[in-house]
């Protein structure tokens, strides 16, 4: 036992060395800024004002994909502070993982607004749908392989969470992939059905991760660590 707390005590400098990763999150909170401050962008009043609130009305696809997505990039941020708070340093890897996560982020302005021109059209619905969970779907996929990666001998996490915390969060990450799905399945043959099955995804998922605490969160309330 030892020996396997001295391989997992610092990560290999295969990937470069480790880092703090407080400029990594840094970056990160700014593209999910970015991110989200686009969305609004995709919504372009209407051009005829002598039937105003008739043309307002009309923009409630862009409504819908506005709304999803804002609440949707603000989960993934609070989930991405999550991971984050209990990984001790970074390494090369991970890095670039993380900039995978962030570019797929940086996508979903875009697949909202076809999600919304899709409704508007009244063509495509079901690609559009598809699509749409699919960009969610590959976040994801990728916080799973993120904390995973992190996991692996705890050579990047710190002692804020312990094995049976981490676990519990690595349950809900990978309960996500099955929820995204089962939405994405669902909208290939009922649009707004699918849509909606995704986005009761967001309020399911701002329930504290049970574990997600950790070691710190054990200490606050006096439990034993």
């Amino acid at each position: 036992m030892p020996g396997r707390r001295g391989r997992s005590a610092e990560p290999s400098a295969a990937f470069g060395g480790t880092r703090n990763p407080g400029r990594l999150v840094a970056f990160s909170d700014g593209v999910f800024a970015i991110a989200v401050t686009l969305l609004v962008l995709d919504i372009r009043p209407p051009e005829d004002f002598r039937r105003l609130f008739h043309g307002l009305g009309a923009l409630w696809p862009s409504y819908l994909a506005y709304s999803v997505t804002f609440l949707m990039i603000g989960q993934i941020w609070v989930n991405h502070h999550v991971m984050f708070d209990h990984i001790r340093v970074v390494d090369r890897l991970l890095m670039f993982l993380n900039t995978l996560l962030l570019m797929d982020v940086a996508f979903l302005p875009f697949a909202a607004s076809v999600l919304a021109d899709a409704f508007h059209s009244g063509h495509g619905e079901r690609s559009a749908v598809v699509f749409y969970g699919a960009t969610i779907e590959l976040a994801a996929i990728l916080f799973n392989i993120i904390w995973a990666y992190v996991r692996h001998e705890r050579r990047l996490l710190g002692a804020t969470i312990d094995d049976t915390g981490a676990r519990f969060v690595a349950r809900r990450f990978r309960l996500a992939m099955i929820w995204i799905a089962a939405g994405i399945l669902v909208g290939a043959f009922l649009p707004l059905l699918g849509v909606a099955v995704i986005a009761t995804f967001i309020p399911a998922y701002w329930l504290p991760i049970r574990g997600e605490l950790g070691r710190r969160g054990a200490s606050a309330r006096g439990s034993p660590p």
